[in-house]
């Protein structure tokens, strides 16, 4: 009987226990959810690039016989144009040539550059016949 009596509530080492699987526990669900936050920014991040680079490629329905090539800033985002021109197995003067051009939007986040590239293909705009009007 006197040992039921001794014993009331948990010993300091208990204590000590649960309180460092209570921190471990909080630390895992910070940086979980500090991770989260980071994807969501870095996602967006990735859509604004993506935006911009199709509104690059909607500047222009065609490329002329040089090529596109072309460079600008929007919204904090660097743009770079390329384009050279796309092999094709059968060469047919009825159809107009093919470019491939890539748009690569460039921006800075957090001290590191992030980039992405998107690419297509673009007709070429056929020249103009000596005389005609357009």
């Amino acid at each position: 009987m006197t040992d039921l009596l001794r014993q009331r509530g948990f010993s300091l080492l208990e204590l000590l226990v649960a309180f460092v699987i209570m921190a471990l526990s909080l630390g895992m669900l910070y940086r979980a959810s500090g991770s989260s936050a980071r994807a969501v920014g870095m996602a967006e991040q990735n859509q604004r690039a993506s935006m911009v680079a199709e509104s690059v490629f909607a500047m222009r329905d065609f490329v002329g016989p040089d090529g596109w090539q072309d460079a600008g800033e929007t919204a904090g985002y660097s743009w770079r144009v390329t384009s050279a021109p796309y092999a094709v197995p059968v060469e047919s003067s009825d159809k107009p040539r093919l470019h491939e051009v890539s748009v690569i939007v460039s921006w800075q986040e957090s001290a590191a550059n992030k980039s992405f590239e998107l690419q297509t293909l673009v007709p070429e705009r056929k020249p103009v016949p000596q005389g005609a009007v357009r």
